[in-house]
């Protein structure tokens, strides 16, 4: 260190000493200082006894609100109240209470605050996690009507009811049935079970009132809900010609989080009056003014619904879905905003119905309300498959076995037995076109690539000769091809297999998972299907034997393409339900023990013998039409077709 670095650091610690002497405070200013804070601690003393008796002056005038409120049934309301709530005020305040209303099927929880159904439980059912399943719950839930009354807006959410009933649990009792095994019994309401109804009121002075009367039969997932209004034409204004009802709540997750479960089927449907069903397109917030009249609006996830029903129809009907995709307790948020008419007359009634329940098919569609529409079979042209085909034998074969595992053997063996004859007639046609390769493998050395429609036009007449048709082997497989696609809607949408085990696999409607990455590929996911790779793996080597066997009509690039579609159905499908990649595994087996059999029983040396024979006694070959449009071309481009 040079003598100038020393003499700065001195001069620096220097000026540091002396600025601390310099500023240090005097004797004088020290005691001033204590002073002062002496003086600000006896403010701050007087300031706490100051607020400990405002607080007491508070907790008096609380105590004596408490009392106003007492007096409330002798008439005494505070004026800022009656001012807000008109001839409501009465209902503006008292305590929650909630009355149990259950059957063998369901326990609603009917609150006071609003008269509203605070929650559903479903019995017989559990989430993924083994709690119990809820449809909805909570006080953010929003149900009641909006109306303008003396000129003041009214939300009967936030108003007090009286129940007519002084017990807290009313439960319908009835016949034994078990529950949960969908399939085995009728949900329905002709069994001898007894019904029972409780009436929530709100009132509005002078005999006039709103009332909300819930009916629960033994048995039955469907809830009455009347309401029944008498003099509210006194309060309402002339104008009125609807009343709003709001229906709101949070879709609590039932199922394990996956992209193609529950959170792709959850939505809100509708059925238009005399027309179909529709549902709001699938976004992350989906809206829709329904302005002709609607049946029912149904609030679905994936295997459950909360469904409203009109006894005639709804005038119009605003609808809104929020999918809350990174929260891990709620798939999506409902809001509903359904129009009843209102005459204007003493007394007002109007009788709806809720559906609580599953989303099963013969369940929903015993109501002959198109209630079964809500589960997803498909398009229109598989659809008729699933409700004709697979849905009957799926339910007859539950009718004796208990395994689902076995259940959707049984179902692909009997598939497979329908779609047999095609698959035989496909394979024979690619066996006559292996017969012909060496005529085919002769052409193609003759014309070359720059004569592709003089070989095209070869082609066609070689076939005709032998008696060939080059389709043969695709228009069958192209018949199953709804039956497959049937299948890709069924397994997913089926409550059936919701939480059935079968060998590694815990829920046969969700994916199947061998193994948890510790990260996430895209699309692939992160676990690992078992179910799915060996699906993958037999496709594989089910594709190379149809390769084998079809390679003379197979176009350029078309074999590598049939490689690459299993790997694309590798990472989509492990996500699906293990059921259908189960379904997919065992179709692929049976087809491969099929292609054996067929090369077993096939002599292709005696189809060839039969292709020459009739090459023999073929004629003159009658040009079709599709030769004819050829040879057109042909002139007009200045070529010469071989004959």
């Amino acid at each position: 260190m040079d003598r100038n670095t020393v003499i700065g650091i001195v001069l620096i610690f220097a000026i540091l000493i002396g600025f601390t002497y310099l500023n240090s405070p005097s004797q004088e200013e020290i005691e001033a200082a204590k002073r002062q804070q002496d003086s600000i601690a006896q403010v701050e003393a007087i300031r706490a006894q100051e607020l400990a008796a405002q607080a007491q002056m508070n907790e008096m005038e609380k105590s004596l609100a408490a009392e106003n409120n007492q007096q409330a049934d002798s008439g005494v309301v505070a004026s800022d109240v009656r001012d807000k709530f008109g001839a409501f005020a009465e209902a503006a305040s008292g305590d929650e209470e909630f009355i149990t209303l259950e059957n063998n099927l369901m326990k609603l929880t009917i609150s006071t605050k609003g008269g509203k159904i605070y929650s559903v439980e479903l019995k017989g059912y559990q989430t993924y996690d083994s709690l119990p399943l809820i449809l909805f719950e909570g006080d953010d839930n929003l149900f009641g009507f909006n109306f303008f009354a003396q000129n003041r807006s009214i939300r009967t959410d936030d108003l007090f009811f009286t129940p007519s009933v002084s017990q807290k649990q009313l439960v319908v009792s009835g016949p034994e049935v078990k529950v949960g095994k969908l399939g085995r019994e009728k949900y329905n309401e002709e069994n001898g079970g007894e019904s029972k109804s409780l009436a929530m009121r709100l009132n509005a002075g002078e005999g006039r009132y709103v009332e909300y009367n819930y009916t629960l039969k033994h048995n039955s997932y469907l809830v009455g809900f009347d309401v029944n209004s008498v003099g509210m034409n006194q309060l309402l204004s002339q104008n009125t010609n609807y009343l709003n009802f709001n229906w709101a709540f949070a879709a609590p997750r039932q199922e394990r989080k996956s992209q193609y479960g529950e959170d792709r089927y959850t939505t809100i449907s509708y059925k238009y009056f005399e027309d179909d069903v529709e549902k709001l397109k699938t976004a992350k917030t989906s809206e829709e003014t329904l302005k002709t009249k609607v049946k029912w609006v149904s609030l679905k996830q994936l295997f459950f619904n909360s469904t409203i029903i009109a006894d005639e129809a709804f005038p119009t009907a605003d609808v809104r879905y929020e999918y809350l995709e990174d929260d891990p307790d709620y798939v999506g948020r409902y809001f509903t905003d359904i129009a009843l008419p209102y005459d204007g007359n003493q007394q007002e009634n109007h009788h709806l119905e809720f559906y609580f329940g599953p989303n099963h098919y013969n369940t929903l569609k015993q109501y002959d309300l198109s209630l079964e529409r809500l589960i997803d079979l498909g398009y229109a042209i598989v659809r008729p498959v699933n409700k004709w085909l697979i849905i009957p034998v799926f339910n007859f074969l539950r009718k004796y076995i208990d395994n689902f595992g076995i259940i959707i053997l049984l179902l692909t063996i009997f598939i497979k037995m329908i779609v047999f004859p095609f698959t035989y007639k496909s394979y024979i046609s690619q066996a006559k076109m292996r017969a012909l390769k060496p005529e085919i493998d002769e052409l193609n050395e003759k014309f070359g690539k720059d004569k592709a429609m003089e070989k095209q036009q070869a082609t066609m007449a070689l076939y005709k000769k032998a008696g060939v048709n080059p389709m043969g082997g695709c228009l069958p497989m192209l018949l199953q091809f709804p039956i497959l696609i049937a299948m890709f809607f069924f397994f997913p949408t089926s409550i059936e297999l919701r939480q059935e085990s079968f060998l590694w696999a815990t829920d046969l409607s969700s994916y199947d998972s061998i193994l948890n990455l510790p990260f996430t590929i895209p699309i692939y996911g992160d676990h690992v299907s078992l179910f799915c790779l060996l699906m993958t793996v037999t496709t594989i080597f089910s594709t190379k034997m149809n390769s084998q066997a079809a390679s003379s009509q197979q176009m350029p690039g078309m074999q590598t393409m049939m490689y690459i579609m299993p790997v694309m159905f590798l990472f989509i499908l492990n996500n699906y339900s293990a059921g259908l990649s189960y379904y997919y595994f065992l179709a692929n087996l049976i087809t491969i023990g099929q292609m054996y059999l067929f090369r077993t029983m096939i002599d292709e040396d005696k189809i060839r013998l039969q292709l020459q024979a009739n090459k023999k006694k073929s004629g003159p070959v009658k040009k079709s039409n599709f030769q004819k449009r050829l040879e057109k071309m042909a002139k007009e481009r200045g070529m010469q077709l071989p004959k």
